[in-house]
């Protein structure tokens, strides 16, 4: 399993699905959250379709990190620690806050969510505690640095919007607002911007290919949806903010 060319193909094989991954959503939007609709077979509560496909970034990852001959030097568990930060309050916390009462998810979704982040915990885990070399001269490295820094302000922007998105609705409530104040006074997904700049902070830190894979299948993922968003917005609000961008502030 801990192969270096199988990880060498798998690490560029993820940078393919990132390119498939925004063709694919420039043509299909994603039939979950708002764009739900029939059509896409058996479904789940989203709840836990969130739990579903997004288990293997931190319980696979946990697993695939063991494996690896540094598994137990400061370096890669600081890693380790950055990478279950996010996950594990996107696995276990996010979806149970979520005011999403009889909203449902295709099982077909929430299994391609679950077998890309095995894919990505596979490539990123082994990466940190077993291909990568990390000395503990990395921690005072600008690149490590730098890296923190940007990835702890991904986490703070998509956390915050995600709050703000959550409590547009009172406790019953199952209808759509436009979200007011922040960043969502200069574009419509600061949410989806957050989770961008996360993880391109991760590979910064990480200074790695998997890491960078990750960072770009992320921007592959969300950004056409943050623009489906954005169209949605202004063909089902008359008064939408028409100086709103969709995902970076002042561009696009």
């Amino acid at each position: 399993m801990l192969d270096q060319a199988l990880h060498t193909n798998l690490t560029y094989l993820q940078f393919v699905l990132a390119a498939i991954t925004a063709l694919s959503l420039v043509f299909i939007t994603a039939p979950y959250g708002r764009h739900e609709r029939k059509g896409w077979g058996p479904t789940i509560p989203n709840r836990w379709g969130w739990v579903l496909m997004e288990s293997p970034a931190v319980l696979a990852f946990l697993a695939f990190f063991a494996l690896g001959e540094n598994r137990t030097e400061v370096v890669p568990l600081v890693l380790l620690g950055l990478w279950q930060f996010h996950y594990i309050q996107r696995t276990f916390i996010f979806p149970f806050l979520l005011r999403t009462s009889g909203k449902r998810m295709p099982v077909f979704v929430a299994m391609m969510g679950f077998t890309f982040n095995l894919l990505n915990a596979y490539i990123n885990a082994t990466w940190l505690s077993h291909f990568g070399a990390y000395t503990m001269a990395w921690l005072t490295d600008p690149r490590f640095i730098i890296g923190v820094v940007v990835f702890g302000a991904g986490f703070y922007i998509n956390r915050k919007a995600d709050r703000m998105l959550m409590n547009l609705r009172e406790p019953g409530e199952s209808g759509y607002k436009i979200p007011r104040g922040w960043l969502y006074e200069r574009i419509s997904c600061p949410n989806y911007f957050g989770e961008i700049v996360e993880w391109i902070g991760f590979a910064i830190a990480t200074w790695s290919l998997p890491g960078l894979a990750f960072a770009a299948y992320t921007a592959a993922n969300v950004a056409p949806r943050a623009f489906q968003h954005h169209r949605w917005y202004k063909e089902t609000f008359d008064d939408y903010p028409k100086q709103r961008k969709a995902l970076i502030p002042f561009v696009a």
